[in-house]
């Protein structure tokens, strides 16, 4: 066998970028949980949307069919994924499109800041983008001289107040209408020393501000709702216009996408335009959708480019439990619904997808051991919301079982020495396959209730069970227990002849 390099990447070829998260999820949602206005507003924001979704989803006696169609159509693209990107590749490029390849987020930066540069511009729109967010785009252009300018309400208010998203739809759901109109006040040029929180002279002013914007600018960046293969055309839904605006104005349109954003055909997105605005924002219909198809000679942007993200995606899709994941499209319902999500708040989660699609699609592009990512499975009640919630129907509970499994097994090493865990769930499964074991084990109870003390109550534990204790006491446990209580309470009864009850 050669050992010559021969050029290949080692697989699986994890993402980079904004997905590594640096603190331990419970570290961060500790603090996070002392944040009270936070916590309102996330409250309020959830239940109001999660409240809308129901009443228009409840509108349609085929939402379930509906459900199972997108999900099928996701499963679909994932079997067939290589296929069909090479088929929208040569419909988008006959079309006048340049497709750029990423591996990663590095090089899908610095294909960006290279285009922007040939443009000769030191300043650019973007549309609101997850992906642009995970590969840290905008951070990267300022380091080349280079000015993105968020256009959508929330990233433009996250991104004045120098803050990160906390929401997939809703960047700014951590924040009051008190709180946006202070950031204007201090980081908006120009704007009315007198604005008030009133939402409506709120939006006035940002649409002021960007409007100069939107007429001056050279170049705009976008991501990517759908792609459809067969004709090489790309969608865009939102909500305010600005994203029409920036895909419509500039000579220059860039667009960063996830492989996985693929649709079959055109046919295929009457399914999706039907499930992401009742799941996202719980529309009828979604007041802006843009679609485009290469470069219209004398109507819209002439230099038309995609870069289409791997970024770990493929590292994802080889993992035969996780591989769903990559089926999300990007609309929050399982964010909304989610306990642990209303309660912490996105900056908890440490990573560009908070909620419970994080909790799986970060580790899963990523591995995970990656720095703190494996604390991230561990962030959920498993209660199921989310699963019924998807509009595609990933079963997040699932995976995040299965991630867990991954992480446990990740930390045996090499020598896969047997852990805590392991040892605790083997004594269990020996106390459990046997009644005289049980008994056995319950003679001990009296030493519990020594350790409890005067206060009747188990406060620490020791090892992987100091977890439980961190947030909950223990009550000491009886003096005796139900069984020894039924066997001296209760005498046994005699067993019924059978023969004497046939006399009788």
């Amino acid at each position: 066998m050669s050992n010559v390099f021969m050029g290949m990447p080692t697989l699986p070829v994890f993402g980079d970028g904004n997905l590594h998260i640096e603190e331990p999820f419970p570290a961060a949602a500790h603090r996070e949980l002392g944040k009270t206005q936070m916590r309102a507003n996330l409250r309020h924001a959830t239940h109001t949307i999660r409240d809308k979704r129901l009443k228009v989803v409840a509108e349609l006696p085929d939402w379930e069919e509906l459900r199972d169609a997108g999900s099928a159509t996701k499963n679909l693209v994932m079997a067939n994924l290589p296929a069909l990107l090479q088929e929208f590749e040569t419909n988008f490029t006959a079309r006048g499109g340049v497709i750029h390849w990423a591996r990663d987020a590095h090089e899908a930066n610095q294909i960006v800041a290279d285009l922007i540069k040939e443009q000769g511009t030191t300043e650019v729109v973007k549309v609101k983008s997850m992906a642009t967010q995970e590969i840290g785009l905008n951070e990267y252009l300022e380091e080349q001289g280079i000015s993105a300018l968020e256009t959508d309400l929330a990233e433009l208010i996250v991104q004045l107040g120098h803050d990160k998203p906390s929401h997939i739809l809703v960047p700014a759901i951590h924040k009051n209408r008190t709180e946006v109109r202070d950031i204007f006040l201090k980081e908006m040029p120009n704007v009315d020393p007198n604005l008030t929180d009133e939402p409506r002279l709120l939006a006035m002013a940002a649409r002021e501000h960007l409007r100069r914007k939107f007429l001056s600018a050279k170049v705009a960046i976008s991501g990517a709702n759908f792609a459809l293969a067969d004709s090489g055309t790309l969608a865009v839904v939102e909500s305010e216009g600005n994203g029409r605006m920036c895909l419509t104005l500039p000579e220059t349109l860039i667009t960063v996408m996830g492989i996985e954003k693929l649709l079959p055909t055109k046919d295929d997105l009457e399914v999706f335009m039907q499930l992401l605005p009742r799941s996202s924002t719980g529309e009828r219909m979604n007041p802006y959708t843009s679609l485009w198809t290469g470069v219209t000679e004398g109507d819209g942007p002439q230099n038309v480019h995609l870069v289409l993200l791997d970024n770990g995606r493929t590292a994802a899709l080889a993992d035969k439990y996780g591989r769903t994941a990559l089926n999300c499209i990007r609309c929050s319902a399982c964010m909304n619904v989610c306990p642990v999500y209303e309660r912490t708040g996105g900056h908890a989660y440490g990573s560009t997808y908070p909620g419970p699609i994080g909790a799986i699609l970060t580790p899963l592009l990523t591995g995970i051991k990656s720095e703190e990512n494996s604390t991230l499975p561990y962030a959920s009640t498993l209660c199921g919301a989310c699963y019924d919630a998807c509009p595609v129907k990933i079963n997040i509970p699932e995976i995040l079982v299965h991630l867990r499994g991954e992480d446990v097994d990740s930390k045996r090493g090499e020598k896969k020495l047997p852990s805590q865990m392991d040892l605790m769930m083997k004594g269990g499964s020996w106390a459990f396959s046997s009644g005289k074991h049980l008994g056995l084990l319950e003679k001990g109870l009296p030493l519990g209730k020594l350790a409890a003390g005067r206060d009747k109550k188990i406060k620490r534990l020791p090892g992987i069970a100091a977890g439980w204790t961190q947030s909950r006491d223990i009550p000491a446990p009886p003096s005796q227990s139900f069984r020894d209580w039924w066997k001296k309470d209760h005498e046994p009864v005699a067993p019924v002849n059978e023969q004497e009850e046939v006399k009788r």
